[in-house]
């Protein structure tokens, strides 16, 4: 779900700004405004805080922009990019294949900091120093240099972070161990900025280093979400189709009349709601029971199940194999609310819903999910269904 203020798009890219975005331009505004109210008034300072914050989002939005272009470069589409403090959080279709092409991505951004800082930098040499406009011009080419540079440390959500862990995961040849390692490195990090801004803070009274722990606690928040976020798409790929699957479901004679069907499974109290037709022992196709109330009741004597089955190969299938990740992708692409499971063999081995997901991570990851609780999002799920 894509959360923040939609302000636009680039390159057919959704931009969405953090609602702490709006808590970072008022301290950016105030804290710039009075470094310059003494030398050039009240109003041209609190307006130069104002440009100048507007400039830091602009800045961020093109480090951005770095590091989608080189995703989009390796044939990866971006659907959003969510804006932070110091950087985004880009919505992929797809993860990078090896440690070089997410190499390659974290790069781009501080790379692009930097060529700003240095183009700035050659700009304001163009205006006076005393005048605000080639102040305001030396201080965002300053702040360039801080993204790009800050930006390389070695722990997420930063680009070092990124970069440590395209670099683990070069060594290692895992992709997770090279988050971890990286999502430690940001806590620390963040612990770091937060005790450090906090102690100044105490001891000299400038409130200006507050800023520092607002970073730092920006830097744990989104370490512990990639480390969470990691952790659960780690358990997702190592649990199998065939681990949470159910074999609730029944198989029917294809040829049995929408009545017999009816009046034999229907009608009466059954502990089935998926029904899968079968003709001289070889699977037909998923029976569209909800399809009977629909069809004259006058013809429910002689159609048989034929008419409202399903066949295999239209259906949203997976193998036993395939990991819980690819069962979760595969029923979001197609908004199913369940999907069938096939054996080698090509017939129904057991179908997953998301209460058999929540069952199996539950169990995986050993919390005490009660089975009240799994029935309920069941119940849940074919309501939305």
């Amino acid at each position: 779900m894509q959360a923040g203020w939609r302000i636009g798009s680039l390159f057919g890219i959704s931009l969405l700004l953090d609602y702490s975005w709006f808590i970072i331009l008022i301290l950016a505004a105030y804290f710039h405004g009075q470094y310059y109210q003494q030398e050039w008034g009240s109003f041209l300072a609190w307006g130069a805080g104002l440009v100048i914050a507007i400039l830091l989002f602009c800045s961020v939005v093109l480090h951005e922009l770095g590091h989608s272009l080189v995703t989009i470069s390796q044939g990866i589409k971006i659907n959003s990019i969510r804006l932070f403090l110091f950087g985004g959080v880009a919505l992929r279709e797809r993860d990078y294949r090896s440690p070089g092409e997410a190499f390659q991505v974290a790069i781009a951004g501080p790379l692009v900091s930097l060529v700003l800082f240095f183009l700035l930098g050659v700009i304001s040499l163009l205006f006076p120093t005393s005048s605000l406009i080639g102040e305001l011009i030396n201080r965002v080419a300053e702040i360039n240099l801080i993204l790009g540079v800050f930006n390389i440390i070695p722990g997420l959500p930063l680009d070092g972070g990124q970069i440590l862990k395209a670099v683990v995961w070069k060594i290692t040849g895992s992709r997770f161990t090279g988050i971890r390692w990286a999502a430690k490195g940001g806590k620390g990090l963040g612990w770091f900025g937060v005790g450090l801004g906090l102690i100044i803070v105490f001891m000299t009274r400038d409130y200006n280093v507050f800023l520092m722990a607002l970073i730092g606690w920006f830097a744990l928040r989104n370490a512990r979400i990639y480390q969470y976020m990691t952790d659960l798409k780690s358990t997702l790929i190592h649990i199998k189709a065939v681990e949470v699957m159910t074999r609730n479901f029944r198989v029917v004679d294809a040829d049995l009349t929408l009545s017999q069907f009816l009046r034999k499974y229907r009608l009466k109290s059954s502990k089935f709601s998926t029904y899968f037709a079968a003709s001289m022992g070889r699977y037909v196709g998923f029976v569209s029971a909800d399809a009977i109330p629909y069809i004259e009741k006058s013809y429910r004597d002689t159609q048989t199940l034929r008419m409202i089955i399903c066949p295999l190969s239209h259906m949203v299938t997976v193998s036993e194999k395939v990991s819980l990740l690819e069962v979760l992708k595969k029923m979001e692409c197609h908004q199913q609310k369940q999907i069938t499971v096939l054996s080698p063999a090509g017939t129904v081995a057991g179908i997953i819903d998301q209460g058999d997901i929540v069952r199996g991570m539950a169990k995986y990851l050993k919390l005490n999910i009660s089975e009240a609780e799994i029935k309920l999002v069941k119940t849940e799920g074919v309501r939305r269904g």
